[in-house]
């Protein structure tokens, strides 16, 4: 029988100063023909991502992250839009925190601006429709800044699952430093490839994913764009079947340029 050596955990000086941010935004496209289905769209995304929602995704990616919520605050805007706030603690007193830093995809749902104690997690929503082509766009952007032990990334997959994006925009930062004993620094306390490797492969299997690292500074950076879509999931008042083909392929082509020029960050021509 192979005895495995027992790995020591670091031991530190004090406080484990490093900051770990996961930051990223999350697009949603839809195609409304008519003004009315338009204004309809944002209505409903702005009723289905209200700030009382946005209030319960964020408790879990507390929670699954192990840390312990000290306040809340969170707002709906006129005309559309919510913030929600959260304050946390470092740590959850039932976690020594190491599992948090694996590099592995976090648990899934099973079924907003937020403070925490020298963190913070925080969504905005930001609803919006093109002046002249019925494409309309709900972009949220969510923060998770966390000090100590505890890592952001197990929330990914998370997040990832309750907006069913179809564009991603994530970084994940590590800065600043803490020391051992010895007074060695220590500018990161785990080993990270790619955020990749914190979502699900059955999820990674549905973006086109690219990477751009910067591994001596501890920047990760992560684009995702969905590879295929039902055009019936993107039409808000109307039915696929009730279009000519001329009409979908057009639309096809509306959403689809959307969804490259976000993902690119750089606007087609034409």
């Amino acid at each position: 029988m192979e005895i495995k050596p027992i790995k020591k955990r670091l031991q530190l000086y004090g406080f484990n100063n490093l900051t770990k941010t996961l930051s990223f935004n999350l697009y949603d496209i839809c195609y409304a023909i008519k003004p009315e289905h338009s204004k309809e769209y944002i209505e409903y995304i702005d009723e289905e991502y209200n700030a009382e929602r946005l209030t319960n995704i964020l408790n879990d990616v507390a929670k699954i992250i192990g840390a312990t919520i000290l306040n809340i605050a969170m707002q709906d805007y006129n005309p559309q839009g919510a913030s929600v706030a959260i304050l946390i603690a470092e740590e959850d007193s039932r976690s020594d925190g190491t599992e948090g830093c694996r590099e592995s995809p976090g648990p899934l749902p099973e079924a907003v601006i937020g403070h925490l104690d020298k963190s913070h997690i925080t969504v905005h929503t930001y609803p919006e429709n093109h002046p002249d082509k019925g494409v309309s766009t709900f972009r949220a952007d969510i923060d998770i800044s966390t000090c100590g032990k505890i890592s952001p990334l197990k929330a990914l997959n998370y997040l990832i699952h309750c907006f069913r994006p179809d564009i991603a925009v994530i970084d994940y930062r590590v800065r600043g430093f803490t020391r051992d004993l010895d007074g060695k620094k220590y500018f990161i306390d785990h080993k990270i490839n790619s955020i990749q490797n914190y979502i699900a492969s059955r999820t990674r299997n549905l973006y086109q994913m690219i990477d751009v690292n910067v591994y001596q500074d501890n920047i990760f950076h992560t684009k995702m764009l969905l590879k295929e879509f039902d055009l019936n999931n993107y039409l808000f008042g109307t039915a696929k079947q009730d279009l000519k083909t001329r009409e979908k392929n057009k639309i096809k082509q509306q959403i689809k340029k959307e969804m490259i020029e976000i993902y690119t960050g750089q606007n087609i021509p034409g």
